[in-house]
């Protein structure tokens, strides 16, 4: 992986932690994924090889479909690291409470947009959240943590990664998430399609559907049992 100069933790998660660090020069974001002591020690290092492999591959992919996402600099597989550029920017998140209704519009779009080539590729994010989106100083959107990504031209996984982004909206910005998913079908239309961007809907409200479904029979057990 070569020498790397001022790491610091910036976040750990349940699966990796990210670190800044210098490399070469350069201002990077050091993705490593961490051993799980309640694994096998062979399943364990299977697994984080796999999806470092995977991930860097997803990110790779992405950026061939014109998805601006982390230029990778180095995938170190057998020590389940992956060194990438340090991306610059603001999230989404914290952004599009402070901007106006134009402004979102747009923002949103160029979000469907990009969902849209991902799909398109048989790409699906995982984690599609406005914290995994970075506004950039050049005004593009630039999508990271692909960590729980997947290669998929499924209707249903599709729809899934959608579902989640409608539910951070929802939860993030339930002031105007209504609008805002809207602009981002809006966007995804335009890549794949008003036929494939209504399958996708339907879909989605499916997906409701059956977690509406599922809530209101526990409430049923619960007072059942009660």
């Amino acid at each position: 992986m070569g020498e790397t100069a001022n790491q610091k933790l910036m976040k750990k998660g349940a699966e990796a932690s990210l670190y800044t660090a210098y490399w070469h020069g350069r201002k990077v974001t050091i993705k490593k994924r961490l051993p799980k002591k309640y694994r096998l020690p062979e399943l364990d290092e299977e697994i984080k090889t796999h999806r470092t492999a995977r991930e860097s591959q997803l990110i790779y992919e992405a950026k061939r479909a014109g998805v601006p996402t982390p230029s990778l600099y180095f995938v170190d597989v057998g020590n389940a690291a992956i060194i990438m550029e340090f991306v610059e920017g603001k999230q989404v998140k914290q952004l599009l409470g402070e901007i106006t209704e134009q402004r979102r519009r747009d923002i949103c779009i160029k979000i469907g947009e990009s969902v849209g080539r991902i799909h398109r590729c048989a790409i699906v994010h995982g984690d599609l959240t406005t914290s995994n989106m970075i506004l950039n100083p050049e005004g593009k959107i630039v999508f990271v943590d692909f960590g729980l990504g997947e290669k998929s031209a499924d209707l249903e996984s599709q729809g899934v990664d959608l579902h989640l982004m409608k539910r951070s909206l929802e939860s993030t910005h339930f002031r105007f998430a209504e609008k805002c998913f809207l602009h981002v079908i809006e966007g995804y239309s335009r890549i794949v399609g008003s036929k494939t961007a209504k399958k996708i809907e339907d879909r989605i409200e499916e997906i409701e559907n059956r977690g509406r479904y599922v809530s209101e029979r526990k409430g049923r057990q619960k007072s059942v049992h009660n």
